[in-house]
């Protein structure tokens, strides 16, 4: 008689068999797309995407994440709330923002040339003007620009307590500029309306209106362009009625003369 081996595998005889052609596709695995790690940049990137296309009113904490494509709790583990969120957007898009070295005999120039700046990157995602009026500049970066401004006024020679605010008064009046043109654009009233606000202001009776008839359509005879410039040369001209004078070396000093000469 032969002798069992009670240890040892049953024979499987349908190893060596090949898979069922119609069963095919349930062996084979196939390897789950891989999702790009979450960070705060991609939020930030999707949150200004969808600012762009549907504006601040729509945009929420659910709206983004469908746009990175993840959950609303994911983005939670980045910021807290959409308060946050517009914190850290705003932070994001004033990071390209850069304030030249001071040139004293040059304040002007750079004083335009910084609004200007200013003026093209609120103007580079839609509702950034309403995003950042009300909000302290924070991070490093705006940290860094924020001394440089302020080395760049007191350098043109603005006594403290104005240049300490001149980058304020110099946001607002951007933010400003910029809001307003973005509320007209949300209204659908372009540029090209200011023909029909010129004729209204010159068919006035002239017996009672003498000065909006005869002046009125220069009020709006300015392209944006134009018109911001203007806002910029009486600015940067009020500013510079508080220039401290530079005081004058030793030997031209009053009454220096006098000494040498008693």
């Amino acid at each position: 008689m032969a002798k069992i081996d009670r240890q040892a595998e049953p024979a499987d005889d349908t190893a060596a068999l090949a898979p069922l052609p119609w069963d095919q596709h349930r062996l084979s695995k196939r390897a789950a797309p891989k999702r790009k790690p979450l960070t705060l940049r991609t939020i930030i990137d999707g949150a200004l995407d969808v600012l762009d296309r549907e504006g601040i009113e729509v945009l929420s904490m659910r709206k983004v994440a469908a746009e990175v494509g993840v959950t609303v709790s994911a983005l939670y583990a980045h910021v807290r709330d959409k308060d946050e969120l517009l914190q850290v957007m705003y932070e994001h898009v004033y990071s390209q923002f850069r304030v030249p070295d001071p040139d004293p005999d040059n304040w002007r120039d750079q004083v335009k040339s910084m609004a200007r700046d200013l003026r093209d990157l609120l103007q580079s995602h839609r509702d950034m003007a309403r995003i950042s009026m009300g909000r302290y500049p924070a991070g490093p970066e705006m940290i860094v620009q924020l001394e440089r401004m302020l080395s760049l006024f007191l350098t043109a020679g603005l006594p403290v307590p104005i240049a300490a605010k001149a980058g304020d008064m110099l946001s607002l009046l951007v933010e400003g500029v910029v809001l307003e043109a973005d509320m007209w654009n949300e209204r659908g009233i372009g540029g090209d309306s200011g023909d029909e606000v010129r004729n209204y202001f010159a068919d006035l009776p002239k017996d009672r209106f003498p000065k909006l008839t005869e002046h009125g359509p220069v009020m709006f005879a300015d392209s944006p362009d134009a018109r911001f410039e203007l806002f910029l040369d009486v600015f940067i001209n009020g500013l510079a009625l508080y220039r401290e004078a530079p005081a004058a070396p030793a030997d031209e000093a009053p009454g220096a003369a006098a000494t040498e000469t008693a």
